[in-house]
């Protein structure tokens, strides 16, 4: 294609304009960040994490050793947990990368919470004391009944997009999966983004920079399935070769890496609570009178229509529209017609003629490739 012509040269110019209307939003929120050693913890993977001589940043290295972790050094009762992250570029195919909250207390959770030990002294001993010791995490004494929020970032083969997916549990209701998946509007390799989750006793918001993607609203009818429990957040990459990248087909590729995930402007804000207490402290009502007065505690009518545009342009799959899966849609679920008409009764998208009459247009390795995709999932 001859993108010298008068014709394509100004396409670049049109979909820019066209993309920055759609997710045109308020500037950024304010926010205050920390360092990693204020507030997380080493998780997993002995030299996989990398610090910045400075402490702000964090790198997450996967190499054919290991994957690697970091988390909270405390638990959570509500929050807003944000960092801005870079995936790693080219072939990225059976990688993940999750950013999310989760309750999975364990012994470890309380000993750092009542002894400010770091999790580094665990790393030693769970190597020397049998692991049943150590290993008593939430998932074990609650069986089944975990809370969890969480963004997972896919990754692909070379020349495809990064996808990803949110989703929540709430009392360990995994039989009953709430993930919605998407695409981006940009390439999330080349530089920073912010991605944050709010989570309150009313609510939980998935943002992107300033972009609301999706808002979970609490129902009477959610019961016990709404996450309640305290939770620490989680960053981490992993070999997910099994089911990441087009059913498991293509898996990591080694010769490509090690793979890096890079986090800055960590955010942690919410209140602390007592691992092993059932009720959260008093304080914390103080803590969530602050936090629902914070501008990303609601979305504003410029930013819901923001987040009606992303989820008509780039959601590819959605529970609340896989009526085969659920034929009556989930409490939570509210059915949008415009974006209903989208999807079969899969939650897939339909194929439209529009896309395949633009599909030899998408032949550019660039941000405005993937923003004019919204074909069905490009593994599938």
């Amino acid at each position: 294609m001859d993108w010298s012509s008068s014709k394509w040269s100004l396409l670049p110019v049109y979909l820019c304009c066209f993309f920055s209307f759609i997710f045109t939003t308020s500037s950024a929120f304010n926010v205050s960040t920390i360092s990693f050693d204020e507030g997380y913890s080493h998780l997993f993977g002995e030299g996989n994490l990398v610090r910045s001589p400075d402490g702000r940043n964090a790198r997450l290295i996967l190499n054919p050793a290991s994957g690697a972790g970091f988390i909270s050094s405390r638990l959570y009762n509500h929050g807003f947990f944000s960092a801005m992250i870079k995936l790693p570029s080219y072939y990225t195919a059976g990688i993940c990368v999750a950013f999310y909250v989760s309750r999975r207390v364990s012994f470890i959770n309380f000993f750092q919470y009542y002894f400010c030990f770091p999790l580094s002294w665990f790393v030693v001993l769970h190597k020397i004391i049998k692991k049943k010791i150590l290993q008593t995490s939430n998932a074990d004494v609650f069986e089944k009944t975990h809370d969890e929020l969480d963004f997972e970032f896919l990754g692909n083969v070379a020349g495809k997009p990064w996808r990803f997916q949110t989703n929540f549990y709430g009392n360990g209701s995994t039989h009953r999966g709430r993930e919605e998946r998407y695409r981006l509007w940009f390439d999330p390799s080349k530089e920073y983004h912010r991605y944050s989750i709010l989570w309150t006793a009313n609510n939980i918001i998935f943002y992107i920079d300033e972009v609301p993607i999706r808002e979970v609203v609490r129902t009477p009818a959610m019961g016990s399935d709404f996450p309640s429990k305290p939770m620490s957040l989680y960053a981490t990459i992993w070999d997910a070769s099994s089911w990441a990248t087009s059913g498991g087909r293509n898996k990591v590729n080694y010769k490509y890496g090690p793979f890096t995930a890079e986090f800055k402007e960590l955010v942690l804000e919410g209140c602390p609570v007592d691992p092993i207490e059932e009720f959260p402290f008093k304080d914390c009502l103080n803590t969530e009178t602050q936090l629902s007065a914070k501008e990303y505690a609601a979305i504003s009518p410029k930013s819901r229509r923001s987040m009606r545009r992303f989820r008509e342009h780039f959601m590819y799959y959605s529970y609340c529209y896989d009526t085969l899966r659920y034929p009556t849609p989930l409490p939570e679920c509210v059915i949008v017609p415009s974006e209903q008409q989208r999807f079969k009764n899969t939650g897939r998208l339909k194929f439209g003629g529009s896309q395949k009459s633009r599909k030899h247009k998408r032949n550019r390795r660039s941000e405005f490739a993937m923003v004019t995709s919204t074909s069905e999932d490009p593994d599938m």
